[in-house]
């Protein structure tokens, strides 16, 4: 498959690049960014184009790889998927749900295959769990803290990304959780409460179609000694944690490049489709308006 990648920034350089350069299915064919000079330096890295067109990389490849803020991705993946493109986006989808539909909508209008990288489920030990918790009944509570340090780590590439300053922990490290929580529990059917807590830190409460109910914790202020993830599940068959991952993000990547192959091929959408990149979106936006009600 020829595919192309859309961005030039921190996470486009650490996994992006390296893995559609190094997969054995993909013809990396070249890269285009709101940067020429930074699409040059990463396609000359990585012995591929670079374009200062976007519509001529769209029309020389079979799929693009998005590592751009929210808001560019769902203009460009619109684009593409009318190009007739398969997408490997990530996430949030989109920062509003308008946009988010827009995408789901050109994706299934175009009949292209789409992927939306939540890092969790391309990680083979995580995805075993929630594959086994998923098949269980009885879920009472879940809990799932997503502390980051992106704010006050004082080193990460991310620090100065516009959109994450602007958007906060909630539409950043909330996709993750909500991507872990929703093949266990079920669907939301509603956002009980939510409220702010220090800096960015984000608190809520979700009702889950199934009746359990869940928490989530999320923030990229936390302190550096207190980040790190945890997602915790209670029920009829006790207590049990999502497992740490053994596995960094390439491997992960690769898989959902692999997902994403397999769903071109077979035309069977995969679990972390743009129909799912939207749900996560809603959810996010229900969480966001509670919070923007008077006293939250």
């Amino acid at each position: 498959m020829r595919i192309g990648l859309l961005g030039t920034g921190p996470w486009a350089q650490m996994v992006h690049a390296p893995v559609l350069s190094g997969h054995d299915e993909l013809d990396f064919v070249g890269v285009w960014g709101r940067r020429p000079a930074a699409a040059k330096e990463l396609a000359d890295r990585h012995g591929t184009r670079a374009y200062d067109d976007v519509d001529a990389l769209l029309g020389d490849v079979d799929a693009v790889a998005v590592a751009l803020p929210p808001a560019v991705q769902a203009d460009l993946a619109v684009r593409a998927a009318r190009a007739e493109c398969h997408l490997l986006l990530d996430k949030p989808l989109a920062p509003t749900v308008a946009e988010g539909q827009a995408v789901a909508e050109a994706a299934r209008r175009a009949g292209v295959a789409s992927v939306v990288f939540f890092t969790a489920r391309f990680q083979t030990e995580p995805e075993a769990w929630i594959s086994e918790k998923a098949g269980s009944d009885g879920w009472f509570v879940g809990r799932a803290q997503w502390l980051g340090a992106v704010f006050t780590s004082g080193d990460s590439p991310f620090a100065a990304s516009p959109w994450r300053r602007e958007k906060g922990a909630l539409w950043d490290v909330g996709p993750h959780a909500l991507s872990v929580l929703l093949p266990v529990l079920g669907d939301v059917t509603g956002v009980p409460a939510a409220a702010h807590g220090p800096q960015d830190t984000v608190h809520a409460v979700l009702d889950h179609v199934s009746g359990a109910s869940s928490t989530l914790t999320l923030s990229l202020t936390a302190p550096p000694a207190a980040a790190g993830a945890t997602v915790e599940l209670r029920g009829a068959t006790g207590v049990t944690s999502l497992p740490e991952s053994s596995e960094g993000a390439l491997p992960a990547f690769s898989r959902a490049a692999d997902a994403l192959l397999t769903a071109a091929r077979t035309g069977r959408p995969h679990a972390c489709d743009a129909a799912f990149g939207l749900r996560v979106t809603e959810i996010l936006a229900a969480v966001q308006d509670v919070l923007d009600r008077p006293g939250a």
